[in-house]
């Protein structure tokens, strides 16, 4: 797979739109938490400032349900990028409305325009035909640097880059480095090549172990989803969340991994508790004793110290999904002791994005891990093995 990038193309003197992910967390006051999808996407705006592009970027911010909502304008954004980039960044009125429309066309060589958010537009989800042209009329160049909503066919991901041809389009230097990334760790790894895979669900992470299993050496199961495969090998698990109907897919991985030689990890101990509240009483105790009625929210001590003594030998760290429910203290410390070990390894270490990359945050093992995905979702296709629809249309065909 040939992918077009930016720096392969002509931008000089261009209208260029940026499609960047500036979802980012913030708390009750508007505060931004953390500015690292920002600071992202720095690299692809500053590349155009330098070929002075006119610049028009767009993102979207949370889950606004009916248009215009205060606490989902992108203002703080524009606000942090003045910070960061230390020029004026114009802030539209709105998405496709006549007024931003004209201040996009009349934007200056070196000058930045930040679109409401994108999801303030029904359209935007939709993949709106009418949506996508009018974002597209804005610009002589499309530039998609959101790696993290790029397994999205959204107006602003799919459906504008049917509109320029592949020599008016590219994908910006973020995007291009996480493609790369999943690509070479997935299908090249340095060996041994352990994966780590927790999460609430093993649904969500099904076809991730699918195509896994072949790829690694070792894979170690931790998070709510251990408790199908632990149910699947006729433990009590109390409480502990399962998804009964996924049981048979459960044996089904363990099985092939049995066959093809993959070391299979699943917690020897939990940290249970009478109930999901941080308030809860809890206790650590093997996996084949959790008392009924009482559910597992971390793995416990002796679980941190296999899982860490079989990442030892690791030459590839790839870690998808926390060990537990890491945002109440009380069931942090497995998901904690597991990061210091991911961090303290000599492997090159991959983290794939949203909650496990905000753990390694928590945790400040940020600055110790090769590389962290900015997307949490789109990470898991692209381990899955699918071509994500944002990153399709830019493909160069050989």
């Amino acid at each position: 797979m040939k992918l077009q990038e930016i720096k392969n193309i002509d931008v000089a003197n261009k209208r260029v739109f940026i499609r960047c992910d500036f979802n980012v967390p913030m708390d009750e006051y508007n505060n931004i938490t953390d500015d690292r999808r920002i600071r992202s996407a720095l690299n692809t705006i500053r590349y155009c400032i330098d070929n002075d592009c006119s610049i028009i970027l767009a993102s979207h911010f949370g889950r606004p349900k009916n248009g215009f909502e205060e606490k989902f304008s992108l203002k703080p954004i524009a606000k942090r990028l003045h910070t960061l980039l230390k020029q004026e960044i114009k802030m539209a009125p709105g998405i496709v409305c006549d007024e931003t429309i004209s201040m996009a066309k009349s934007l200056e060589a070196g000058e930045i325009l930040l679109l409401e958010n994108m999801r303030f537009e029904a359209g935007e989800t939709k993949n709106d035909e009418a949506l996508s042209a009018k974002l597209a009329s804005m610009a002589d160049i499309y530039v998609n640097d959101a790696f993290g909503v790029s397994h999205r066919a959204h107006a602003s991901v799919e459906g504008i880059a049917q509109h320029f041809d592949i020599n008016s389009k590219a994908a910006g230097f973020l995007l291009a480095k996480e493609i790369k990334f999943f690509h070479h760790i997935v299908n090249e790894p340095k060996r041994p090549f352990v994966s780590i895979v927790g999460g609430s669900k093993v649904s969500g992470k099904l076809e991730a172990l699918y195509n896994l299993v072949p790829k690694v050496d070792k894979i170690l199961i931790g998070g709510g989803m251990a408790f199908t495969f632990l149910k699947a090998q006729g433990y009590e698990i109390g409480n502990s969340l399962v998804e009964e109907d996924l049981i048979p897919e459960a044996i089904k991985i363990m099985e092939e991994a049995k066959e093809l030689g993959v070391k299979l990890y699943l917690p020897v101990d939990v940290v249970a508790a009478e109930a999901f509240d941080a308030e809860a009483f809890a206790k650590p105790t093997t996996t084949q004793e959790i008392p009924k009625g009482w559910m597992g929210l971390d793995i416990g001590p002796a679980t941190a110290l296999l899982f860490s003594q079989a990442l030892e030998d690791a030459h590839t760290i790839l870690w998808n999904g926390p060990m537990g429910v890491y945002e109440m203290d009380k069931f942090a410390k497995g998901s904690t002791k597991i990061s210091h070990a991911v961090a303290s390894s000599y492997a090159t270490t991959v983290v794939g994005g949203g909650d496990t990359a905000d753990l390694v945050r928590v945790t400040g093992d940020e600055d110790e891990m090769t590389f962290i995905s900015t997307g949490g979702g789109a990470s898991l296709e692209l381990i899955e093995g699918k071509i994500l629809p944002g990153v399709k249309a830019l493909v160069i065909e050989e």
